[in-house]
């Protein structure tokens, strides 16, 4: 018996589709852009149980025929490409041909659709990979695509979905996004009977940040356009020293494409350094236009990833467009940043060290009290011999030298105690004078809803002031009232969308990481002792709550071996 066989037409189709359907938002994802790429200027969604058991995306573009209503679910069939030289030219989100089929594949499908040009539009209905019935419908100008019990016959894969709340998250984060790329479209979507978003269409992109995020943000922002050689970024990016705990609100887009490209973002962050309060990132919506053949779309099977032809070139452009935009801020005085590779040198993983930037004029930062209170007695921890770089703190054991980080380990410290905290539900509170208010976007509202008894529990009590205004009342005492928003907004975005448990630790790292001392930041002999005492009090204490060394050991043998005394 041959050992090599040719699969069966419907198992490898299931293969193809778990390639474009990973869950509920990459099937929104699909019709979306396909919504798009037919010219709607109105794109409805509408989910029930996150999309598990039902997903429609009804728009009023150019829509089918009968004959392309039937050929769509054909594999490989796309109104968009039609040689090799268009692979090299793409100016649609879609392309690929697999999105109807790959959907059909693993779902119950009902199209409806009409391109306007005869009296009654066409209903398709599949089950899997077989045709249930072909039809004639009154229907308008436009595709209306209903997508019922996703993963119907793939239960195993059913069962690796999250819960109905955490993908309907996500599906409101990709919406959140692709509404952005597209001010000029009316969006909206629905869960059930509640409405999560409602985007009227807006004649720019500085209306459609205010629908989504809100004033408070809005006034954060400076307005970016920088134009060389062809190639132009235009957009929004934080105006120093603005910024955020986290790098949430970092949008890209390429051609009107969303996407996620390290490139980019890490040019974004590069671009800011030495201009922002320490630990904090830069919120940016910035649209790069480049001519098509100096992009790669065709690089991923869910199109989530570009590649540049030039990556430096566009990583530079970036840092120019920041640059200019500073300039233009009357309160940025001096700006050095880095020019192109030819004056340079420099390459894109180089750049974090080679930049040069201003020092900032800010002094050493406050100590917590909380965090290093005087100690008595004898010290049974390694002996503290000093810091390095203001970042490591050096201590000698009886078998070698010990390098510990100061945020890590201190990180962790913090992060015991909070769990201690937490698990007698006793955190301490204080109420704000006047409550903080500030605005959220619809997938912040939801996280919100999904994890409020959590951050109760984390002594966070917030009240709705309707629409979505939310106004903070009370917080945990070890901050400052002027970092209290911050740090609630930083939590709300890093909570992972998992089970109960992972959520409270999520929540208690996130603290801990946000109230540690930071790399950077001198310490005293006594502070350093106590850090390093405290952290040796902790069993097994080698790692921070998010995975990172605490500790460097240095043997004694590997010392004296290369001082040639071994």
């Amino acid at each position: 018996m041959n050992k090599i066989i040719i699969l069966p037409s419907e198992i490898s189709q299931k293969i193809a589709a778990g390639e474009v359907v990973e869950r509920p938002a990459s099937v929104i994802k699909e019709l979306v852009e396909n919504s798009l790429d037919a010219g709607a200027s109105e794109v409805k969604v509408e989910i029930l149980d996150g999309g598990k058991k039902l997903i429609r995306v009804t728009d009023n573009g150019q829509g089918m025929s009968r004959e392309d209503a039937q050929l769509c679910f054909a594999r490989h069939s796309t109104s968009k490409i039609s040689r090799e030289e268009d692979l090299f030219q793409i100016s649609t989100l879609g392309f690929r041909g697999e999105a109807l089929p790959s959907i059909s594949a693993v779902s119950r499908v009902t199209l409806k659709t009409s391109d306007g040009k005869e009296e009654k539009g066409t209903q398709v209905d599949r089950e899997g990979e077989v045709l249930l019935n072909l039809s004639d419908v009154a229907f308008p100008r436009g595709t209306s695509v209903e997508v019922r019990d996703l993963f119907f016959n793939l239960p195993a894969r059913r069962k690796f979905l999250r819960s109905d709340k955490s993908e309907l998250s996500l599906i409101v984060k990709y919406l959140t996004f692709v509404a952005l790329s597209c001010p000029e479209v009316r969006f909206s979507v629905a869960h059930g009977k509640r409405e999560i978003l409602n985007c009227p269409p807006v004649g720019s992109l500085r209306e459609r940040i205010f629908q989504l995020f809100g004033k408070s943000l809005l006034e954060t922002l400076m307005e970016v356009d920088y134009e060389e050689n062809a190639r132009r970024i235009n957009g929004f990016s934080s105006r120093p020293p603005s910024g955020k705990l986290d790098k949430a609100l970092q949008y890209f887009f390429v051609n009107k494409r969303p996407v996620k490209d390290r490139i980019l973002q890490v040019a974004l962050n590069q671009a800011y350094r030495g201009f922002l309060e320490k630990d904090t990132f830069p919120e940016a919506f910035l649209f790069l236009s480049i001519p098509y053949s100096d992009v790669d779309v065709n690089v991923h099977p869910a199109k989530a990833e570009v590649r540049f032809r030039d990556s430096q070139s566009v990583f530079h452009l970036i840092l120019r467009s920041i640059e200019r935009s500073m300039l233009e801020e009357s309160k940025i005085k001096e700006i050095y940043l880095i020019h192109d590779k030819e004056k340079t040198g420099y390459k894109i993983e180089e750049a974090s060290q080679a930049q040069l930037f201003r020092t900032p004029s800010e002094g050493k930062l406050d100590w917590k009290e909380v965090s290093f209170p005087s100690t008595t007695g004898e010290r049974s921890s390694p002996r503290v011999l000093g810091q390095y770089l203001d970042t490591y703190v050096i201590a000698e054991s009886p078998d070698g030298l010990l390098i510990i980080d100061q945020h890590n380990a201190h990180e962790r410290i913090l992060f015991e105690r909070y769990r201690e905290i937490n698990d007698k539900k006793s955190w301490p509170q204080k109420m704000a004078l006047i409550p903080i208010l500030f605005e959220l976007s619809p997938s912040q509202v939801l996280n919100l809803e999904n994890n409020q008894t959590l951050l109760e529990e984390a002594g966070f009590r917030v009240e709705a002031m309707g629409g979505r205004s939310y106004a903070l009342k009370e917080f945990p005492d070890i901050f400052r009232t002027e970092e209290a928003n911050e740090i609630f907004l930083a939590l709300l975005e890093e909570i992972e969308i998992n089970k109960i448990q992972d959520k409270k630790r999520s929540l208690l790292a996130t603290l801990a990481c946000k109230t540690a001392i930071k790399a950077g930041q001198p310490l005293s002999l006594e502070k350093m002792e106590y850090l390093v005492e405290e952290l040796f009090k902790i069993p097994d204490s080698s790692l921070c709550p998010h995975g990172r060394p605490v500790v460097v050991k240095i043997d004694k043998a590997q010392i004296e071996k290369g001082m040639k005394r071994s």
